[in-house]
């Protein structure tokens, strides 16, 4: 599993050093919109009923003000705006980073 091994907060981005030598660079409002929480993104039941979620897509302004690593998997951050709840694993982060900037 490629994984990150250091993470910098670097004026409006994490940048992230992959173990295969790579790097990626995310913006902290795409970190935030893309917290894959319950609170977030919501829950379904059995039946595929959608309960909760933000839909507030905007979180310009909202900034990452710490992380902590979860495991060997997962790195949870914590946002300006107090959302901390989302375990970002190392595969998602990853994905986040090779989108087109904005």
């Amino acid at each position: 599993m490629i994984a990150p091994v250091n993470l910098q907060a670097i004026g409006d981005e994490i940048a992230i050093a992959w173990s295969d030598g790579s790097e990626s660079f995310v913006r902290h409002d795409l970190l935030r919109r893309a917290s894959p929480s319950a609170s977030n993104q919501g829950e379904h039941d059995v039946f595929g009923n959608k309960y909760g979620g933000d839909p507030k897509s905007d979180h310009a302004g909202v900034r990452v003000v710490g992380w902590e690593w979860v495991g060997n998997y997962a790195i949870r951050f914590d946002f300006s705006d107090g959302h901390g709840t989302g375990l970002y694993t190392f595969d998602y982060l990853r994905r986040l980073g090779e989108l087109p900037p904005a």
